[in-house]
């Protein structure tokens, strides 16, 4: 095989194995169990998968990264900005129990949507907050609650991206259930990054 068939087998090669997992995320809706996929981002994603770990009818969480080009991004990648990824959380439900819907109402009580500069004390792109749809579905029912939001005029401005769902990454173990491991850390933080004083402010939601 030449040097130039070399080369393009290898470009071919990266290619199906980008465009794979790609076309995985934006698929993945469902599994055998008849579970289905929701995908978040409101921040630090240790509060967003405590919070939505409460959310009865929730199977699992994984908190991880989305919506940016870095192949298998480090958190250090991540959190120092540029990879154009979000601090997220793919959520595993059972719809028999919680349905999307549901989910979305949710989460907007868990985030400050007038900001897309970061979230609470947390500043910088990876931080925003977003929906990432797995489906045409999903995209109609976001929308939709974004814009009955918007028409309330309760809370302007509305500044939450629905975005397409791509590669999701899952965060590193020690990220994974950090509230679990490290529950005094995990309640400083929170505390100390003010969440909950402006989701009160915003929702009249307390903790």
């Amino acid at each position: 095989m030449t040097k130039k068939s070399n080369i393009f087998m290898y470009v071919l090669s990266c290619f199906l194995i980008i465009f794979s997992k790609t076309t995985y995320a934006e698929e993945k809706i469902s599994d055998s169990n008849n579970f289905e996929y929701a995908t978040f981002a409101s921040g630090c994603f240790w509060c967003t998968q405590h919070d939505f770990d409460e959310v009865k009818g929730v199977i699992s969480t994984t908190a991880g990264y989305t919506g940016g080009g870095k192949i298998n991004p480090t958190y250090e990648e991540v959190s120092a900005g540029g990879t154009g990824h979000v601090e997220s959380l793919q959520v595993k439900y059972d719809p028999s129990q919680v349905s999307y819907q549901d989910l979305l109402d949710f989460y907007w009580h868990t985030v400050d949507p007038t900001r897309n500069d970061g979230q609470f004390c947390d500043r910088g792109n990876q931080y925003r907050p977003v929906i990432f749809y797995h489906n045409q579905n999903q995209k109609e029912l976001a929308e939709k609650s974004k814009n009955e939001l918007i028409s309330s005029s309760k809370i302007h401005p509305i500044l939450v991206e629905i975005l397409p769902a791509t590669t999701f990454y899952p965060a590193e173990e020690y990220h994974q259930n950090y509230y679990k491991k490290n529950p005094l850390r995990y309640k400083f933080y929170r505390y100390n990054c003010g969440r909950d004083k402006r989701l009160n402010e915003i929702w009249g939601r307390t903790k």
